[in-house]
């Protein structure tokens, strides 16, 4: 195995994991926006207002994205272990 395929495997497996985690961050990052400025437009400075929000976000979009999270990250490991005897002979 030589540097070149590290370096690709290494890249690979990155691009995999922002791929999977785009959706839950997303959609936090959008629904804490939406709160913190109905926040700053009503002046309620309360913890939880922004917190349970957003873990609701993330829980909903986990059902939804879910299935294709897991199916995307199986197929990563299914083409790594058959990549394997190639990058070791």
């Amino acid at each position: 195995m030589d540097a070149q395929q590290v370096f690709t495997f290494g890249q690979q497996a990155l691009l995999m994991l922002l791929m999977v985690a785009a959706p839950i961050l997303i959609v936090v990052l959008v629904v804490g926006v939406v709160i913190s400025v109905l926040q700053a437009a009503t002046q309620i400075n309360e913890a939880t207002l922004s917190f349970v929000p957003k873990i609701l976000a993330a829980v909903a979009t986990l059902a939804l994205a879910g299935p294709w999270m897991i199916t995307q990250l199986v197929e990563y490991l299914r083409r790594m272990l058959l990549a394997i005897p190639g990058a070791v002979g």
